[in-house]
């Protein structure tokens, strides 16, 4: 894989990763555009013991433009986008509308004496996963997905390195019911500085269950108790089992895990980045075959923390969809919303089932 830096018109970062070592990549970004906008605000609400992101320019952001303004296709002549290459493999760059970024404001230091307030530090970055506007993630040939991984483990690593960043989230949402702005298939990484609610939960089950057991690894356990009773195993290979957990909350979710535990991306060995392509391509498909619809969901790679807890974590993929029947979705209602109580309507020994056959 050949990586190629450079700086767009508005000084914004963007990547090629290459699967040709003669790819060249010198075309200049001829836009004129406006600065980015600084960083959000971050606001602690102290009821919770969490951090929320108020980015008012994310408002104005691009939304379902039409094909032949698709703003990740390649440029063309007559028309510039964000890439300024008239073709590419994967390119990876930062938001033009970012949640977190580097450029810090002057803020407030409290809103009120119990809600303190402080930039939104970190970045947001884009992934295009092809040049191919019509094409999705599961359409991809295995290489192409190994291109991906070898792309988010440089971003991991990278963006871990940044002063402040405390976790690296990459994902996907695809479908315009799960809230997409741009139908190109693409997906994006969240650098936070901040460990997340979800992952914070996660490591705080993980360290009750290594107090009691002498140090043993939460998710490891599990995902060997899955693996032992068969019955929501979807498929795996000699690397990676894909499973319903038996406690899914989504109607159709299932997890893609290496056999080893490994903290991130980054860790994985070639032999597992290799064997994750085929078993994972397989999964999309067999989501797209449930219902022979394109299939609604969101990818999110669940990674240990940057500087704490790694030994607790295990890395993982969620992957889900809210699309329950033919034309039926799952909206998070009172419980789910309100409570974070979540009430599923498929039993994942089913979905499993549905999962196999499809």
């Amino acid at each position: 894989m050949k990586r190629s830096a450079m700086g767009l018109a508005d000084g914004r970062e963007l990547i090629y990763f290459d699967e040709r070592d003669d790819a060249v990549r010198d075309q200049p970004d001829r836009r004129e555009l406006p600065p980015p906008p600084p960083a959000s605000q971050l606001r602690y609400d102290p009821l919770t013991d969490e951090w929320v992101a108020v980015a008012v320019h994310r408002q104005t952001r691009t939304f379902l433009p039409p094909p032949d303004q698709c703003p990740l296709c390649p440029s063309t002549a007559g028309r510039l986008s964000e890439i300024p290459a008239p073709d590419y493999d994967v390119v990876v760059f930062e938001n033009r509308f970012p949640s977190l970024s580097g450029r810090i404001a002057e803020e407030p230091t409290e809103i009120t004496p119990f809600t303190p307030v402080r930039p939104g530090e970190g970045r947001c970055e884009v992934v295009c996963f092809t040049d191919d506007h019509n094409a999705s993630f599961a359409s991809l040939p295995p290489r192409r997905v190994r291109t991906v991984l070898d792309a988010l483990a440089d971003r991991t690593a990278a963006l871990g390195e940044l002063s402040g960043v405390e976790q690296v989230f990459p994902f996907e949402n695809r479908g315009v019911e799960i809230g997409v702005t741009l139908h190109h298939p693409h997906g994006q990484v969240y650098a936070y500085p901040f460990v997340t609610p979800r992952t914070r939960a996660l490591l705080a089950a993980a360290r009750r269950h290594a107090e009691r057991t002498g140090g043993r690894n939460l998710y490891a356990d599990v995902l060997a108790a899955e693996r032992a009773a068969g019955d929501r195993v979807v498929t795996g290979n000699e690397h990676w089992t894909a499973y319903v957990p038996a406690a899914a909350r989504w109607p159709f979710e299932v997890h893609v895990a290496p056999h080893r535990p490994v903290p991130d991306i980054p860790a994985l060995s070639d032999a597992e980045r290799d064997a994750f392509g085929p078993l994972y391509l397989d999964l999309l498909r067999r989501f797209d075959g449930l219902f022979d619809l394109p299939m609604p969901y969101i990818a999110a790679w669940h990674q240990a923390p940057v500087r704490v807890d790694r030994e607790l974590g295990h890395l993982h993929l969620q992957l889900f969809s809210i699309r329950r029947a033919t034309d039926k979705l799952k909206y998070l209602a009172g419980s789910e919303s309100g409570m974070g109580v979540f009430i599923n309507d498929i039993a994942p020994e089913r979905a499993a089932h549905l999962l196999r056959t499809a």
